[in-house]
């Protein structure tokens, strides 16, 4: 066991706080007056947010790293997701994720469990890029590691590629994110490139490539229609609009997830992305007391 980099632990609250603050909003927004609620920026009324499968899944890689020095034990890793999973199921996992992880903790391999998702393409959602941001921060030193750290906790539950490349693109955000503290935050177009230049040939690529060429003055509707908001809750669909929102708003937590709930769809898991992403460089602190009451608390990373 060893210490938590600090930048990994604030990587994994800023995705703790974007996951429990978009969730809130999937039933804010199914109401009449939900749309109003999120133009006036109106707080979910909720008197606790919970996370989601994002934050317990985040929370699982975290106690790897640090139990396996910083490595991922592909093995191991997958037997903690089961185990958390089977402590608690009501956390919002997807309906291939049951199935995948009931099957794990029954003692199936996982290599043939997440293989045989979806006639053998295996899964190319987005669970495996939601949990990633603190794994990037925690190697932000080490841009190589980070890509291969990223993909190996990534194929752990999903198999297919762009899954994988998607889980990478979070990692490599947060570590850059990591590695701007105490300097001026970058460009959003350079920030994106230099996340989309470490990408193999892919559409998460080709996402992130279009995020970096869009004017500044974009809308947010605008971004969300053209990269994907993650209505379709893959990784292509979900990760360059999430990676945009992050990379406009690198000096302000706050504002960055206004922003990214604002664009809708799969809100808890872009909500923890660009968390996890900004808060890599900027920490949690300075969110209002408000939501700092409102969320609910992690328990701890690690234990002796």
């Amino acid at each position: 066991m060893i210490t938590v980099p600090a930048a990994a632990l604030d990587s994994l609250y800023g995705l703790a706080f974007g996951d429990a603050f978009g969730d809130r909003w999937f039933r804010v927004l199914r109401r009449e007056d939900g749309q109003a609620g999120l133009e006036a920026r109106t707080l979910p009324p909720e008197p606790l947010w919970r996370w989601s499968d994002d934050t317990a899944q985040a929370l699982v890689l975290v106690r790897e790293l640090a139990e396996g020095g910083g490595t991922v034990d592909q093995d191991r890793l997958a037997l903690r997701f089961a185990t958390a999973y089977a402590d608690d199921t009501h956390r919002g996992y997807g309906a291939s994720m049951h199935d995948v992880l009931r099957r794990i903790g029954a003692g199936e391999p996982w290599q043939e469990v997440v293989a045989g998702q979806f006639g053998g393409q295996g899964s190319w959602g987005n669970g495996a890029a939601m949990r990633a941001a603190p794994l990037g921060a925690w190697h932000s030193a080490d841009l190589d590691a980070v890509a291969e750290q990223a993909a190996r906790q990534g194929a752990v539950s999903h198999h297919h590629p762009e899954a994988v490349v998607a889980a990478v693109a979070v990692a490599l955000a947060a570590a850059l994110a990591t590695r701007s503290r105490g300097e001026p935050a970058p460009a959003r177009s350079d920030f994106l490139q230099a996340v989309a230049e470490r990408l193999p040939d892919s559409d998460v690529r080709s996402g992130v490539r279009v995020a970096a060429r869009m004017p500044e003055h974009t809308s947010v509707r605008h971004a969300a229609e053209v990269l994907g908001s993650g209505y379709r809750m893959s990784g292509p669909d979900t990760v360059p609009y999430a990676l945009w929102c992050a990379a406009g708003h690198l000096d302000d937590l706050h504002e960055g997830l206004w922003i990214t709930v604002a664009g809708r769809g799969d809100i808890d898991t872009t909500c923890a992305i660009a968390g996890g992403v900004i808060a890599a460089r900027t920490g949690v602190a300075a969110l209002p007391p408000a939501w700092h009451a409102a969320c609910e608390p992690l328990p701890p990373v690690v234990t002796e």
